[in-house]
C-alpha cells in the first residue's frame, strides 16, 4: 500500500475523528480517525478541512508505543 503523507486523501471521507478526553477548551489538539484500510489519518483540529497525515497501522503502533514507553516525555513542558 503506498500512502502519500499530508495529502487530501479520498480515505478520508465519511471517518469518524476522536481526540483526546485531555484536551483543551481552545482547540490545541489532534484529532485521529482509524481509516477502512487499516491505517490511521491525523489532523489538527483546529483546521479540519485542512489536510491530515496518513500513517500505516506499523508507523502508528511504533509512535504509541513510544508513547507509552516515555521516549518523547522530554518535549513535553510544565
Amino acid at each position: 500500500m503506498h500512502i502519500d503523507h499530508g495529502m487530501q486523501d479520498s480515505r478520508l471521507a465519511g471517518v469518524i475523528w476522536r481526540k483526546s478526553r485531555r484536551s483543551n477548551p481552545s482547540g490545541n489538539c489532534v484529532e485521529l480517525a482509524e481509516l477502512a484500510g487499516g491505517g490511521v489519518a491525523v489532523r489538527n483540529s483546529r483546521h479540519p478541512s485542512g489536510p491530515a497525515l496518513i500513517y500505516t497501522p506499523a508507523e502508528i503502533t511504533a509512535f504509541i508505543q513510544g508513547a507509552k514507553d516515555g521516549d518523547f516525555d522530554d518535549f513535553l513542558r510544565s
